[in-house]
């Protein structure tokens, strides 16, 4: 097997920070709409539990992350939740864990075909 668990919880973080970042993106193009409730993705909590339970190749293929409303927020007087400073932080933050495991997994890759003699 070529991918291993390592590979796919990386691509998991992947799939969950690029969800997260089109969320978090959301909340900031409707900072101004009034009522607007911010939602976010938590998937760190779901790949923890799939690399958690004992089979975790199978869990980490079959892993879903939902967006869900986030309600922890403060509420503007317009009754919106979205602090832009906040999320414009967590989309930084977000960006910097996604352009890591790209990395880590653009690299683990092209160890591979080197030690399969395919090339860089």
């Amino acid at each position: 097997m070529l991918i291993d668990t390592t590979q796919a919880a990386l691509e998991g973080v992947i799939a969950g920070t690029t969800q997260r970042h089109q969320a978090l993106a959301s909340n900031l193009a409707n900072a101004n709409t009034p009522g607007y409730q911010r939602v976010d993705v938590d998937f760190h909590s779901t790949l923890a539990a799939a690399l958690g339970s004992g089979n975790a190749d199978s869990s980490l293929e079959h892993a879903s992350f939902a967006t869900q409303a986030d309600g922890t927020g403060a509420l503007r007087a317009d009754g919106s939740s979205v602090d832009v400073d906040a999320e414009s932080a967590k989309l930084a933050a977000n960006a910097l864990e996604h352009q890591a495991a790209v990395t880590i997994a653009a690299t683990r890759i092209s160890i591979l075909k080197t030690a399969m003699g395919t090339g860089v």
